[in-house]
């Protein structure tokens, strides 16, 4: 074949093979254009090991969301650092809606503690789940209420497990310390199950830890948990104080959201925050956060984005920030 044709037809497919790109690129990039979104999977990105508390809500969500959207939503957990691994990922990805994440408290949080994690570079799109804080201590410890452990506190430093450096277990350990005036040692374990552990074994003198951590322990008569730090009791502990009702108005927890990279198409955001909403409403989904304890919710982007910036205000005062 001539050297010039063979070059020519070269180029052509060349040509032809860069049109197709760039129409596969415009398919995908189309919401943004006025196109039907999703026409392709998305990914929802979960901060956290598999199998946690997190992981559950945001898995049983992305199921539900699936019907709604009609497209696959493949979860992808990308742990460390207590949720700044995940949360720094989701933060550089393309603001095109087909990479979300589960966003927890500790978005706003890590922040105030040395992390490169920025609120402002999430798009929340819905609160699902709320997680009270709870404590509690050895089935046969000597600490019978909330006041005998603070007071005792007076004569030495209470030790207090939770789920690692950073997180909000921590941070509502230093909440209560802050409230009670008493002295309480932060030791962080690698994971809500493990600092557990050590409170069941008798490793440290309590654990603060969320509702369906501690609340299976408690029922099994290997620990006692003292008081729950919500406005409301939980049916999940029943006969349990609030922490204002144990004589500390300490309310304190873990939330969970789906987000996205801030800077989404409007059409984009209502797309995926109305199924959310839709996801949030299933009984399905209610069933499986209320069986472990924690609190099933559908709050509105509207409405979780004042509550978003308060918080991230609460801590920076909280870590002196």
């Amino acid at each position: 074949m001539h050297r010039t044709h063979s070059r020519l037809l070269t180029l052509a497919a060349l040509s032809a093979v860069g049109t197709l790109a760039l129409s596969a690129c415009a398919d995908r990039g189309g919401a943004a254009e006025g196109g039907e979104f999703p026409d392709g999977d998305i990914t929802l990105v979960v901060p956290y090991d598999a199998g946690g508390a997190s992981d559950l809500a945001a898995r049983t969500l992305a199921t539900e969301m699936e019907k709604s959207l009609d497209t696959s939503i493949v979860v992808e957990n990308r742990s460390g650092g207590a949720g700044s691994v995940g949360l720094d990922y989701l933060a550089k990805q393309e603001a095109d809606g087909y990479t979300v994440g589960y966003l927890p408290v500790e978005t706003v949080m890590l922040g105030h503690q040395g992390y490169d994690i920025d609120p402002a570079a999430y798009e929340p799109l819905g609160q699902m789940v709320s997680v009270p804080a709870t404590i509690a201590v050895p089935a046969d410890s000597e600490y019978e209420t909330l006041d005998d452990l603070l007071t005792a506190a007076d004569d030495g430093e209470i030790t207090v497990s939770n789920s690692g450096t950073g997180s909000i277990w921590e941070a509502a350990t230093t909440a209560l310390a802050d409230e009670s005036g008493a002295s309480l040692k932060p030791v962080p374990f690698d994971g809500g199950a493990p600092a557990v552990t050590a409170a069941v074994g008798g490793q440290v003198d309590a654990v603060i830890a969320g509702i369906s951590e501690t609340s299976p322990a408690h029922a099994d008569g290997t620990l006692r948990v003292l008081a729950v730090f919500d406005e409301e009791p939980s049916a999940a502990l029943e006969g349990v104080p609030t922490g204002a009702e144990a004589g500390h108005d300490v309310v304190i927890g873990g939330w969970g959201a789906l987000g996205a990279p801030a800077g989404l198409d409007p059409a984009v955001k209502e797309t995926l925050s109305a199924a959310v909403a839709e996801a949030a409403d299933t009984e399905a989904f209610k069933e499986i956060i209320s069986s472990s304890g924690n609190i099933p919710m559908n709050v509105s982007p509207e409405d979780f984005q004042p509550y978003y910036e308060e918080e991230n205000e609460r801590f920076a005062g909280i870590f002196g920030d």
